[in-house]
């Protein structure tokens, strides 16, 4: 922003809290993410709050319910994506939404969504991630983050979400949108490492993602936080059950696979998850959902788990060569061990072999 947005948001931010009742607040600004957002920690006495700051219009506009392909198109990546162009509206509907299924996202305590500001409950700074980094054992974080997505896949998906004045349609993850998640790899993959690809290798890829999008979008029955994994979830242990989950940045949620947000769990860019734990996650999901088939579950899981991981390689690229974040590089080499253990399955030798072809083992750094 210019001098004068900046002193204008800043008003418009002091303005907001006041009118609110928290004009009195020490405030504390927190670290940042890869998103437009920024946060901010409110203290009073002994309390302290979230402060969520969204400023409107930065982003593309979302995806409408009803556009056509071609009006998502023309409305940019967040509508060909069906994310939520960092809607406040969005995540307060989801949060409501979440709470009301008896799991742990933050209470919405005042909210302006049209001026993109939030005040929140703090559910604290433990982290997954940084109580693991810490010595913590992984193992009852990750069984209560599967039993999360358990309560979370037995509850039944409305089409639009409702809180406080808010409300947010639960679009379904389509094959447009999926066909937009691995197309970034090989839009900025090429930008970030030695990959050239032509026409004829291009249409080879579309050939072969065409069959695993129709069986996402075929099998997206549940809501998808869509950002499940440890930098996002906060240890409750004061908390019973799922609600032992504190559930972070699922303002993009949409009717999704099951097997999505394992695959963000399970398939971890910023820390490896080890294949026994990815195993037992797997196991205790299935041994909570009997309904279904096992073999065509995993088949399902390690196809749209490759999507996933690859969409992450081709965000991970352009945040390096466009946006000037070279930390992200850091995380590439877990991501290509994460594809390669999806590639083990039979089902897949085809994108291994386009991936061996094109894409050979020297550039996977």
């Amino acid at each position: 922003m210019s001098p004068d947005r900046d002193t204008a948001r800043e008003a418009a931010k002091a303005a907001f809290l006041a009118a609110h009742g928290f004009g009195d607040v020490r405030r504390e600004p927190l670290g940042g993410d890869a998103s437009t957002r920024s946060y901010e920690r409110l203290h009073r006495g002994g309390d302290s709050f979230i402060f969520m700051d969204q400023p409107p219009s930065i982003e593309t506009a979302p995806c409408p319910p009803d556009a056509t392909p071609a009006e998502r198109a023309a409305l940019g990546y967040n509508a060909l994506a069906r994310l939520a162009a960092g809607r406040v509206d969005a995540f307060v509907a989801c949060a409501g939404w979440l709470r009301a299924q008896g799991l742990s996202a933050p209470q919405v305590l005042a909210a302006d969504p049209a001026a993109g500001l939030a005040v929140l409950e703090d559910l604290g700074d433990d982290l997954y991630a940084r109580l693991i980094e810490a010595g913590a054992d992984e193992a009852p974080l990750y069984d209560a983050a599967v039993d999360g997505l358990l309560t979370l896949h037995a509850a039944p998906t409305p089409g639009v979400l409702a809180y406080g004045g808010s409300t947010w349609p639960l679009l379904t993850y389509d094959g447009l949108a999926l066909k937009t998640a691995h197309d970034i790899f090989v839009e900025w993959m090429p930008r970030f490492r030695p990959v050239t690809l032509d026409a004829a290798t291009l249409a080879d890829w579309e050939a072969l993602w065409a069959p695993i999008r129709a069986r996402g979008e075929a099998g997206a029955t549940v809501f998808c936080h869509r950002d499940y994994h440890a930098e996002n979830l906060i240890w409750l242990p004061d908390r019973q059950g799922a609600a032992r989950v504190g559930l972070l940045d699922f303002q993009d949620a949409v009717l999704a696979h099951p097997a999505w947000d394992l695959s963000m769990l399970l398939h971890d860019a910023r820390r490896t998850v080890s294949p026994q734990r990815e195993a037992a996650g797997l196991d205790r999901y299935l041994a909570g959902r009997p309904d279904l088939d096992r073999v065509a579950f995993l088949a399902d899981y390690h196809a749209l788990g490759a999507l996933n991981i690859v969409r992450i390689l081709g965000i991970f690229a352009r945040l390096v060569t466009r946006d000037g974040k070279p930390r992200y590089a850091d995380f590439v080499p877990r991501l290509w061990t994460y594809l390669d253990a999806c590639f083990a399955n039979p089902a897949l030798a085809g994108l291994k072999a386009w991936f061996d072809a094109h894409v050979p083992a020297e550039v996977r750094r």
